[in-house]
């Protein structure tokens, strides 16, 4: 197994060597979260806030239009925290200490949405549907069955993450990936991320506070893809995904100013991931 580890490791830091490598996303977007009124698309932090919710639809509502719509909450709903930036007029500000009177400032604002699967009396709109053909692969299978102390998968939205906080993994529908080894690759991914909570490995671009772009954001991502490019080679569907993977390497390694040592280092990472997801023996296990 090592041997296989080794081999892909290899594989990538080759392809890392021949200059830029596109990166494609393996699924097809639906363009993810929009307010269903205006049917603009959110922005920015938003679109990570919403797309990773346990939501299909990618419809959401303020309180106030759920009301507009003539419909209602169902019990228990939660609303999900979003951000809003509107440029004002100085002179309309309460805040005495700007040093001019004119021109003009951003005010932050909060709004609290609902997703539309959370309301009840309001009509659905009509999506469009993707559905390609999806053969599961039964090695791959089997790996993501069989890995201990498993986080709970959801399917449906636009996004593909792993929630710490929650410890649950999203994915897009099987249906809507390019292919069956583009869906286990993204699988494989999210769960490599989801070893880092402290009940599993633990590692500190999971347990610890991180922000998105940081150093310790950046690393964990190679770590996550280093190790599902190495179950991919486990389950023998490296060919089909590792150039990808590579492109997304590449593209965090740039974050990181180009160090390569940190490539070799998440690598070492991932190993110790994917034993434990193998259920190897080697890894070591927080209980």
């Amino acid at each position: 197994m090592s041997k296989v580890y080794e081999i892909v490791t290899n594989q990538i830091m080759h392809l890392l060597e021949q200059g830029e490598i596109p990166w494609l996303k393996p699924w097809k977007s639906s363009g993810g979260a929009r307010n269903l009124i205006t049917g603009k698309p959110y922005r920015g932090i938003n679109q990570f806030l919403l797309n990773c919710s346990p939501y299909q639809s990618p419809y959401w509502l303020t309180f106030r239009q759920i009301q507009g719509k003539f419909g209602s909450l169902k019990k228990g709903s939660k609303s999900q925290l979003i951000v809003f930036w509107k440029w004002i007029d100085k002179k309309d500000n309460d805040d005495q200490d700007t040093e001019s009177t004119t021109g003009k400032i951003p005010l932050l604002r909060y709004y609290n949405v609902f997703n539309l699967e959370q309301t009840e009396g309001i009509s659905h709109p009509p999506q469009e549907t993707t559905s390609n053909p999806f053969t599961p692969i039964e090695q791959a299978e089997q790996i993501i069955e069989n890995m201990q102390n498993r986080p709970d998968i959801q399917y449906g939205g636009d996004r593909a993450c792993y929630s710490p906080m929650l410890d649950y993994v999203k994915l897009p529908t099987r249906e809507s990936f390019h292919s069956p080894e583009s869906f286990y690759a993204t699988a494989f991914h999210e769960l490599i991320h989801s070893t880092g909570h402290e009940k599993r490995i633990g590692r500190k671009g999971i347990a610890d506070p991180t922000y998105f772009g940081g150093h310790a954001y950046s690393q964990e991502e190679l770590v996550a893809e280093f190790g599902a490019s190495m179950l991919a080679g486990i389950a023998g569907i490296e060919q089909e995904t590792i150039e990808n993977q590579a492109a997304y390497i590449q593209g965090w390694l740039r974050v990181l100013k180009g160090d390569k040592k940190l490539a070799i280092i998440a690598a070492g990472q991932a190993q110790r991931a994917a034993d434990y997801i193998l259920n190897n023996g080697e890894a070591e296990i927080h209980l």
